[in-house]
């Protein structure tokens, strides 16, 4: 067998124990054969290994979904429904989970209370709704989901007034105001896209889905920003795999003050990570050795760091 060194964990990072006991499933021939011909002073039997093995099967999604919303594709609308799916794994009880019940369990409820009061926020809400992979189809109740439409509404009608003042005040739109120069150009294909489709939870994506019915929601008001939102979300959801950026680029003659709501809510991040991804880039550029740098020439090369890759594909 090619020689593999084992994996050690960190105590500041929860994945790290998961890829060691990951590495001990792989390894385990090699390390049940190197037991039995020498005197270890600990060695795990039958039970204990077949309890590492369930172990890692329900940890399995966490890790899944801790890379995807540590991507530096994620966006916000990606929380809601990833919390709704990881709830749906955790609540299922089958005969092989003997042994780790009380885990999954107390891992559900912890999931329960971390993010019990995430959908009543605003910008994890409004940025589900604006996602056309998500829309509003993983939202626990009606009264939350309708709470985030009108949260929607809202949103939608401050675009609105913003963009019809910036065409009054003058012929030409303001910079920045116009629905164009809002909506970013994707490409037509994105790293999201390509794992998104290996996902091993993708079957649990579908199955909420399909249990999710669309009510056409009763038209209260006639304004455009009302008639924009009841058109899109009447619609049926994009496949998962879709890159929800080329639709809004693709929709934008027929959805044009909803294109702008969604420039604004889907640029913002998932989580943290790629921020602290930024500030490890500037302290691999800026050295103690390359002590003529200087501050602006600093930021044009992690600029390009992290930009590059991006303009290339």
């Amino acid at each position: 067998m090619p020689p593999k060194r084992l994996v050690q964990d960190v105590r500041t990072r929860w994945n790290s124990t998961y890829y060691m006991m990951e590495s001990l499933i792989a390894q385990k021939r090699a390390l049940c054969a190197y037991s039995a011909e020498h005197d270890l002073p600990a060695t795990l039997c039958a039970r204990q290994w077949g309890l590492l093995e369930k172990i890692v099967a329900a940890l399995a999604p966490f890790e899944e979904l801790t890379r995807e919303v540590s991507s530096s594709w994620s966006s916000a609308s990606d929380v809601i429904p990833i919390v709704c799916v990881l709830k749906r794994v955790l609540s299922r009880r089958n005969e092989s989970d003997e042994g780790i019940r009380t885990m999954k369990i107390t891992l559900l409820e912890a999931v329960n209370r971390r993010f019990k009061d995430v959908e009543s926020e605003p910008l994890y809400a409004v940025a589900t709704l604006l996602d056309p992979r998500y829309k509003d189809r993983y939202f626990t109740s009606v009264e939350i989901s309708n709470q985030a439409k009108a949260a929607l509404i809202v949103e939608v009608r401050k675009m609105e007034e913003v963009f019809k003042r910036s065409t009054s005040d003058s012929s030409e739109p303001a910079e920045g105001t116009s629905c164009e120069s809002a909506a970013v150009e994707p490409a037509s294909k994105t790293p999201r896209m390509e794992t998104a489709s290996h996902s091993r939870l993708e079957s649990i994506f579908d199955e909420i889905l399909k249990e999710s019915s669309v009510e056409p929601a009763p038209q209260l008001t006639t304004s455009s920003a009302c008639i924009e939102v009841q058109t899109y979300l009447s619609e049926p959801t994009i496949q998962r795999s879709d890159n929800p950026l080329l639709y809004w680029q693709v929709n934008q003659p027929r959805l044009p003050t909803l294109v702008c709501t969604a420039a604004k809510f889907l640029c913002a991040p998932s989580t943290s990570v790629e921020s602290e991804r930024l500030f490890s880039t500037a302290s691999i550029i800026i050295d103690e050795r390359r002590s003529r740098l200087t501050a602006e020439k600093a930021e044009m090369l992690i600029f390009l760091k992290k930009n590059l890759p991006l303009m290339l594909k």
